[in-house]
């Protein structure tokens, strides 16, 4: 096989294994939730984020039928049909809209006057914050976008973001698991936040918040936010800080993804080198850092002698400078292949574990010594296309996009370089 091919093979064997299936089947049949179901009351399901249809579809295929309905909220395209017993709504994603509220208000309706004998299992993943939300009163969709862009756009990271988002919200930040009050929930999570933060995957919905106001405030000057007088106000109110009805587990994070890579770089032949699981710096720079990385080990072996596997996990941002098309493992993969370009025997392949990367339909990039030359022979200036954050266009353009569509996972982002 070529080194692309095994790059991908590597790449999707990793998102395979950590497929959240067998973790949910594991939460469900721990001691934990054994007790939840112990207290004989009604159970409902309520799942929201990209991989809300695969975690509520193997929760429905455990119970076997031994729950009282729900609701899945996942994003345009994530949902793969019907479950019996569950009703489905997509809605956007990274940016909230109408279906997200409409979706959000069907899944409280769910849980209204439950009692203390009730059990909510609350499947989460990455993706919630945008797909499941109820305004705080004074705040409109409109107002949840603005902030999400402008954030989005100065590069802020996720726990940044979910910090003002939270504040805005009367779903977040620990807020859904009062609504749920007296019910007992139930909280299986699939990690998409560097260092499994409980309170910012999907905003915390049930989870007390740790984030406080100052921090709040320091968010909107670094970044110079526009806020109306309304929302400042908004972030002027302290969060939830303890919930006494909740019980939380992890089941899937980028360590087992990256932890995968390795076993799968190690059965093709590669001597594997694990570096980090909390990438977490602008993606053009960690595009530039791995090319540095590929001309070390092509020019003297070191850190590590080829054939080799550097695999790195996290999640980079981008900051938007142009009005190109793209991701954040596209943007990397385009910075990687300029410090790569003639180097023979060397691939770099980047790709978010859900299958999206940014408003596109690919979930990343893979390029090798030649990509860069190669836009400059097809007429393009592929320095100008990675100024103006036009990734998706430029890999395009020479076959090295990796589009997995949807695949039911969400633990961040997997970055592979191999050298043979």
């Amino acid at each position: 096989m070529s080194l692309k091919e095994d790059a991908r093979n590597i790449v999707e064997a990793a998102i395979r294994r950590v497929l959240p299936e067998n973790a949910v089947k594991a939460a469900l049949e721990s001691a934990g939730f054994a007790s939840c179901r112990g207290r004989g009351g009604k159970l409902i399901i309520a799942a929201i984020g990209k991989a809300a249809w695969r975690m509520a579809k193997a929760a429905v295929d455990v119970l076997k039928g031994e729950f009282d309905g729900g609701v899945v909220i996942t994003k345009y395209g994530h949902s793969s049909g019907p479950i019996e017993g569950l009703e489905i709504h997509e809605a956007g994603h990274p940016l909230p809209d109408e279906n997200t509220l409409r979706g959000t208000e069907v899944l409280l309706r769910a849980v209204e006057d439950l009692n203390a004998d009730d059990t909510v299992l609350f499947l989460i993943s990455g993706g919630g914050s945008a797909l499941f939300e109820k305004p705080q009163e004074g705040v409109s969709l409109s107002d949840l976008i603005s902030v999400t862009e402008q954030l989005l756009a100065c590069g802020a990271d996720i726990v940044e973001i979910n910090t003002i988002r939270k504040r805005l919200s009367s779903v977040k930040a620990g807020r859904f698991a009062l609504r749920a009050a007296p019910a007992f929930v139930y909280s299986v999570v699939l990690s998409d936040v560097l260092g499994d933060r409980l309170d910012s995957i999907a905003s915390g919905p049930a989870f007390p918040d740790s984030s406080t106001v100052d921090e709040a405030f320091a968010i909107v000057e670094k970044y110079a936010l526009s806020l109306s007088p309304q929302l400042r106000k908004l972030l002027r109110h302290e969060t939830p800080k303890a919930l006494d009805n909740v019980e939380t587990v992890i089941t899937g994070s980028v360590l087992g993804l990256c932890e995968a890579a390795q076993e799968e770089a190690r059965k093709l032949g590669y001597l594997p080198l694990f570096l980090t699981s909390t990438l977490d710096c602008e993606a053009r720079e960690a595009g530039a850092f791995m090319a540095a990385l590929a001309r070390e080990v092509r020019s003297s072996g070191r850190p590590i002698a080829p054939p080799c596997a550097l695999i790195l996990g996290g999640e980079t941002i981008v900051r938007l400078r142009g009005n190109g098309k793209g991701g954040r493992n596209q943007e990397l993969a385009l910075s990687a292949a300029r410090g790569i370009a003639g180097l023979e025997g060397t691939v770099l392949a980047s790709v978010g574990s859900d299958g999206t990367d940014g408003p596109t339909d690919a979930a990343g990039g893979i390029v090798d010594g030649d990509v860069w030359e190669a836009l400059k022979r097809s007429g393009a200036d592929p320095e100008k296309l990675l100024a103006d954050n036009d990734s998706y266009h430029a890999l395009a353009s020479v076959g090295a996009l990796v589009i997995t569509g949807p695949t039911g996972v969400n633990v961040n982002d997997l970055t592979l370089l191999l050298c043979r």
